[in-house]
């Protein structure tokens, strides 16, 4: 299906959070064929947001908040659903003749709104990353016309691109990765709450707990504490569920632990990738390279969370090797968890109307 000389029509949920603000930035680049953008909240609790008409000469406002799930082309999920739209609930009614396609950008499906059917489970429908589609097609795959598709989580794009790009040059035996988690996986209120743990223990005040449920400030977190609202061992899980699906049997699963850090924008991840047999660092950094992943030279300083913020790149710092195991190698890599996956969603949006055209 062709976009209209207009544009698309497109939805999306939860553009006041982090998340969603990052969609949105990225649809009005223009660089995605966008007519109309219909941003509001899921919580009734918020206010919702006008249609805006991208294409006027002015940024004029339209007065009709309604919208049919026909008038629609696609809809981002930027947030967890406490109950579904109107515009949803006739779009889940129609079943797989909906028009309307469906990204869900926060990863965990509209199973998690209440809705007990398997359109919620993030694995039955991992829709892919295009960028490494391209090139390491996973064999069997097909394209679903129905259904909510899952755009994977940041992390699973990073430890993906390391393993497709290396284990496409070089067998691989196993694989290991940390994933330093920011605290803006938690939303705004994991920002908030971070900011204000920094000023109160500077100031020597109680600090707040309530989304982490221990001190992060100055610290890290292998799990949260019990008054803590943020889920780490359900992002850890959905994590190895995404990367069983996505990675398909074509490389070894890495063993996981997800790590809450104290930084606000930006995942990192620790990886020890075993090969079967002993490479240079020179050869692993050339495998490495290529779209979307920047190999630092060792001359220059190592990539930083803070420093990849704003980009859709992966920085991956001078690979080096385990000197009591000779095939074993450490990768150091870094992404803005919002940007990367604003950007694979909506890359994913183009690919998704690709496909239904073939």
């Amino acid at each position: 299906m062709k976009p209209p000389k207009e544009g698309y029509r497109v939805a999306v949920v939860g553009a006041s959070s982090l998340l969603g603000k990052e969609l949105v930035a990225i649809l009005e680049q223009g660089k995605f064929p966008v007519s109309r953008l219909l941003t509001f909240e899921a919580d009734e609790a918020e206010p919702e947001l006008p249609i805006i008409d991208l294409n006027a000469a002015s940024s004029g406002i339209v007065e009709d908040h309604q919208i049919d799930e026909g008038e629609l082309d696609f809809a981002f999920l930027a947030t967890r659903l406490r109950e579904l739209p109107a515009f949803l609930k006739s779009w889940r009614a129609q079943g797989a003749t909906a028009k309307c396609l469906v990204i869900d950008v926060f990863g965990e499906g509209l199973g998690d709104a209440g809705d007990s059917s398997s359109a919620g489970n993030p694995a039955e429908n991992l829709a892919g990353i295009p960028f490494l589609d391209r090139r390491y097609p996973l064999p069997g795959a097909h394209f679903a016309s129905g259904g909510i598709h899952v755009s994977p989580h940041p992390a699973v794009i990073v430890i993906s691109s390391l393993l497709l790009r290396l284990g496409a040059r070089f067998p691989l035996k196993s694989a290991v990765a940390q994933v330093f988690c920011p605290a803006s996986e938690a939303g705004s209120r994991g920002v908030e709450e971070l900011q204000r743990q920094t000023v109160n223990i500077l100031s020597f005040q109680k600090i707040p707990s309530q989304v982490f449920g221990a001190q992060l400030a100055f610290n890290l977190l292998s799990r949260l504490g019990k008054s803590g609202t943020g889920e780490l061992a359900a992002l850890e899980n959905r994590l190895h569920r995404q990367l069983s699906h996505y990675l398909g049997g074509r490389m070894p699963l890495p063993a996981l632990r997800v790590i809450q850090v104290p930084v606000f924008y930006s995942v990192g991840v620790s990886a020890y990738i075993e090969t079967v047999e002993p490479i240079g660092v020179e050869a692993a950094a050339a495998a490495l390279a290529g779209e979307h992943i920047k190999v630092r030279r060792p001359n220059l300083d190592a990539p930083t969370q803070v420093e990849v913020t704003g980009s859709s790149d992966i920085l991956v710092d001078s690979i080096s090797t385990d000197p009591e195991h000779p095939n074993g190698l450490w990768v150091w890599a870094v992404a803005d968890n919002l940007h990367l996956a604003a950007a694979n969603a909506v890359e994913l949006a183009a690919s998704l109307r690709e496909r239904a055209r073939a």
